[in-house]
């Protein structure tokens, strides 16, 4: 390496260092309905870069429960004080490979999209899945997605954002949808395998 080379390097590792140097470090906390606990922390220049970033953790995480460590959670930071960064849960979602863990030959995967408001004017996109034991016919998949947007919708009527939230990822919601889809056919899984928030009250 020539000596020009060296410098140009040395010039590149300095401005890096430097730029890293004028960052701050900021605390992201998890909402209200999480137990605000602290959940990561990440670098900005300025607050207006920091507002609107997005944090992905797992419910294990969260939770301590490694069992758990399937669901993907992202938080959207919306306010800052001081060095807190306070967060709104933005969404969540399976990871590829237990959703792709879960399909079986011979069986059937049922899928139910949702856009629902819920009870204090938060708006959502919600994908509930259902999976077989068996092949079924189209007349039973229609049944189990009628099971699925009617405590869908249910859920968004009676509960605020924080609650449905929390049936969503903690596994109410799709307890509730299994046990009425049960009826209909045998059923080995259930799940809320994404939800994305769309909008907030204004």
């Amino acid at each position: 390496m020539d000596i020009d080379t060296r410098r140009v390097i040395n010039g590149l590792s300095r401005a890096v260092r430097d730029k890293w140097r004028r960052k701050d470090w900021y605390d992201i906390y998890l909402p209200r309905y999480f137990g605000e606990t602290k959940v990561g922390e990440t670098p900005a220049e300025d607050t207006e870069k920091l507002m609107g970033r997005v944090y992905a953790t797992t419910l294990a995480a969260i939770t301590g429960d490694f069992s758990q460590e399937y669901l993907k959670l992202y938080f959207q930071i919306i306010g800052i004080d001081e060095n807190t960064a306070q967060t709104v849960f933005k969404g969540h979602e399976y990871l590829r490979d237990y959703l792709r863990s879960l399909v079986r030959r011979r069986s059937t995967k049922v899928d139910g999209f949702y856009r629902v408001t819920t009870k204090d004017g938060f708006r959502l996109k919600i994908v509930v899945t259902a999976m077989t034991n068996t092949r079924i016919k189209t007349s039973q998949e229609r049944a189990i997605r009628d099971v699925m947007s009617r405590v869908v919708e249910e859920k968004a009527q009676t509960l605020d954002f924080g609650q449905i939230v929390h049936e969503m990822v903690l596994g109410k919601l799709a307890s509730d949808v299994y046990n009425e889809a049960r009826k209909v056919t045998a059923l080995r899984h259930v799940g809320v395998r994404k939800s994305e928030l769309l909008a907030m009250p204004n």
